[in-house]
């Protein structure tokens, strides 16, 4: 792997629909994972999306500081504290290749509004920032178990009018990695920049999944990207 764009990156784990292809999912996974696992997980759970192909990318391999190793990340982090230190460059390169792979679906006939982005964790920053800080209609948003990153450039870095597209962020309240605190401060700030915003708290998840956060993504990606739409 070569570089962070999507021209450059190895390619992303795809798990194609099951039916007619009307809409499409791109969901970044966390820190030192791949996409691989997070695209088993939701082909595994999803329910009512058989139109919805999901796709996966893997981030680059780089050293992280506060693990003192290298391993794949969408940007270094050197403390849990996410304020000091912020990777700003390769915050920014992640959200244009995740910019690049949306351009890529609508090149395949799929709408910006039928394309709903997402991640876990520090996959889950890089799509929030993502969404405010390039106005393009989406699908939907939906973010687990994470931060809004270079949150003190807001509200300056948000771009355009307030998004009208569905946004679900979801967090566990034992959460050791990504503190609950840092969830609800998240929520605080850019639910202000959404018309459609909901948050979910989950009594004893740490940082990880669950079965019952995965059904209320499932749900909230059925609703959102409908399979009664056509690509046109």
């Amino acid at each position: 792997m070569c570089g962070n764009s999507a021209s450059s990156m190895v390619n992303p784990v795809v798990m194609p629909p099951r039916g007619q292809h009307t809409a499409s999912l791109i969901f970044l996974h966390g820190l030192g994972d791949t996409g691989h696992g997070w695209a088993s997980v939701l082909d595994e759970s999803r329910k009512n999306a058989d139109h919805v192909k999901i796709i996966c990318p893997t981030a680059p391999v780089i050293p992280v500081t506060l693990n003192m190793i290298d391993m794949p990340a969408w940007f270094d982090i050197a403390s849990l504290s996410f304020n000091e230190n912020q990777d700003e460059a390769k915050i920014k390169e992640s959200s244009k290749m995740l910019n690049e792979l949306i351009d890529e679906e609508e090149k395949l006939g799929i709408p910006s509004n039928r394309i709903m982005i997402g991640g876990f964790s520090q996959g889950g920053a890089v799509a929030l920032y993502t969404a405010l800080t390039r106005n393009r209609q989406l699908g939907g948003l939906v973010a687990l178990s994470t931060w809004l990153p270079l949150h003190t450039t807001f509200p300056q870095a948000f771009v355009g009018p307030k998004r009208d597209y569905p946004v679900l962020q979801c967090h566990g309240d034992s959460d050791n990695m990504v503190n609950l605190q840092f969830g609800a401060m998240t929520s605080a700030l850019i639910k202000g920049f959404c018309n459609d915003y909901r948050f979910k708290k989950y009594d004893g998840l740490g940082h990880s999944s669950s079965i019952q956060e995965l059904n209320d993504v499932n749900e909230f990606i059925a609703k959102a990207l409908p399979g009664n739409s056509s690509k046109n």
